[in-house]
């Protein structure tokens, strides 16, 4: 069983390693001239075409609203479009502009690689550990999740 040290540490490491990548992340789209969960939501969709509302929310960890908001100013700028579906015209799905793709393709590689840089001191050891570790707290919090789930 945890003793109440372990689990405040695990918790107060996992807050300090958010906290890195989130800075590192913002200084690496701040360059592009975009926030956080603008390149978030750039890059979902760089990587998976096209995106319903919902599923781009899913992806990208953020609520439908914020989002929904985040791809209006995107919209503004040129930079996505929604298009209905094909199937049914009720369905909208976001996209990157093809002008934008090709200009910003280049610009999230570089913003890929610098967090790839962050990593590259860790040996592979180390870097296999890292994830497994993420792993495991993922499938304890999950179950966790899971079980108060099924208490309700």
């Amino acid at each position: 069983m945890n003793t109440l040290r372990e689990t405040a540490e695990i918790a107060r490491l996992y807050f300090e390693v958010e906290k890195t990548l989130k800075k590192c992340m913002r200084r690496d789209f701040a360059r592009f001239g975009f926030t956080l969960p603008q390149g978030l939501v750039i890059g979902a969709l760089l990587e998976c075409g096209k995106l319903k509302l919902s599923e781009l929310s899913q992806k990208v960890h953020l609520s439908n609203s914020t989002v929904s908001g985040i791809v209006d100013r995107l919209e503004k700028q040129k930079i996505v479009v929604r298009e209905r579906g094909e199937k049914d015209r009720r369905v909208v799905f976001i996209k990157v502009t093809p002008e934008f793709k090709e200009i910003c393709r280049d610009n999230y590689n570089r913003v890929v690689e610098s967090f790839a840089e962050l990593l590259d001191i860790g040996t592979p050891a180390e870097l296999q550990l890292i994830t497994e570790g993420l792993q495991v707290l993922l499938k304890i919090l999950s179950s966790n999740q899971s079980a108060e789930v099924k208490g309700k």
